[in-house]
């Protein structure tokens, strides 16, 4: 099959990444676009691909400042040039990616983790203009920046053919902001890779709790920072990202901030913390799975994709992990003090068996038997 993939840009190997990394594999000689390529930063079955980038990746320090450029990006990904030879078009799409141009005639199926982010949805959690800033010239601007990207955004929906959600939350956001069905396939977990610890080793949990994740404003790793200054739990922050310095400032002596880290390493981190706390808002959330996986206590905020992957315990109900209801500090060590209190409620094995529902090979067998069907037409079009 000869396949173009778009994706919004490749400067490190999140969830997205994971889920392109699936097709790269299955598609070694496809065309890879993207808006910008920081070399080095993803997998080396992404790094083999014939990556064609945008305009943007000219800009002088794209690959710290890219966020900056979102009012660039529409003209960007629409002067991406797909062939015409190409049988399928397939974008991984958070932001832009969806709204490439695919070739007259052929289908483009879009895995959508969101509808864009920072135009229709939590945008307060990118964009923090508050208080005396909130009537400045600059809130002005991009009110109406965000504005004209969101009618862009709805108006070339029509490009894409098919929609494929990454979760049923983001598949009522489809709806909701294009008006368009959609099929739920959820991204893959790698469960092969983390696991419990074998019995051999002796891995003890210890007293800590652990963050894994991007560090971006709307990851709201602050919250577990303020709760866990609050309570004086020990708390590991892995990852790096624009809000290190502001995370740095609020943590106490408690909270240790470790940057970025080897997936072995987190994994280690994994299976030895009491709990991985998730405070975001998620549209999926694999680091939550992978926890799981590892048979380890997830702590999270109970909205969103997590209510699809996390089976909440209380004090009679046995689950993989514990909500909280407000993404405060206070709700979130309310939720620490009642894991740490009815930590008997976790079941790991039956973390390991949630997390086994999401395997890799699901999410192949499922997206590829998807294309195949798109393809030989027996998919129809979801208008």
């Amino acid at each position: 099959m000869n396949v173009a993939l778009i994706h919004d840009w490749l400067t490190g190997m999140r969830g997205g990444e994971k889920c392109l990394e699936v097709l790269c594999r299955r598609f070694p000689g496809a065309k890879l676009y993207t808006l910008l390529h920081v070399p080095g930063t993803t997998s080396p079955a992404i790094e083999r691909m014939r990556i064609t980038t945008s305009f943007l990746q000219r800009f002088p320090g794209v690959a710290r400042h890219y966020r900056y450029l979102l009012p660039l990006m529409p003209a960007a990904v629409e002067r991406l040039d797909v062939p015409g030879d190409v049988e399928l078009v397939v974008s991984f799409s958070h932001a832009v990616a969806k709204s490439v141009k695919p070739p007259p005639g052929v289908p483009h199926v879009c895995y959508c983790f969101t509808p864009m982010r920072y135009a229709w949805h939590r945008r307060d959690d990118y964009f923090c203009f508050s208080g005396r800033f909130r009537q400045t010239p600059m809130a002005a601007l991009r009110k109406l920046v965000l504005k004209r990207i969101r009618h862009w955004d709805r108006a070339t929906s029509d490009r894409v053919t098919h929609f494929v959600a990454a979760s049923r939350t983001v598949a009522a956001r489809i709806a909701e902001c294009y008006g368009r069905p959609s099929t739920v396939i959820y991204p893959p977990v790698d469960t092969h890779f983390y696991t419990p610890a074998p019995t051999a080793a002796g891995v003890r949990r210890e007293d800590f709790f652990l963050c894994v994740s991007a560090l971006a404003p709307y990851k709201r790793i602050d919250l577990a920072v303020e709760a866990c200054n609050r309570g004086r739990r020990r708390l590991l922050v892995i990852g790096e990202g624009p809000e290190w310095r502001r995370l740095e400032q609020l943590a106490g002596p408690t909270v240790t901030l470790a940057g970025r880290l080897s997936n072995e390493q987190i994994r280690d981190y994994l299976r030895r913390t009491r709990a991985l706390l998730f405070p975001g808002h998620e549209d999926f959330g694999i680091v939550p799975l992978e926890a799981q996986a590892c048979g380890t206590p997830v702590i999270a905020l109970g909205e969103g994709g997590l209510t699809e992957t996390i089976l909440p315990a209380d004090e009679e109900t046995t689950g993989t992990g514990w909500f909280f209801e407000e993404q405060t500090p206070d709700s979130l060590y309310r939720a620490i003090r009642r894991f740490e209190a009815h930590g008997d409620r976790f079941d790991p094995q039956l973390a390991r068996r949630q997390a086994e529902r999401f395997a890799p090979e699901r999410f192949e067998r499922e997206l590829v038997g998807y294309l195949e069907d798109v393809v030989s037409c027996r998919t129809p079009h979801s208008t």
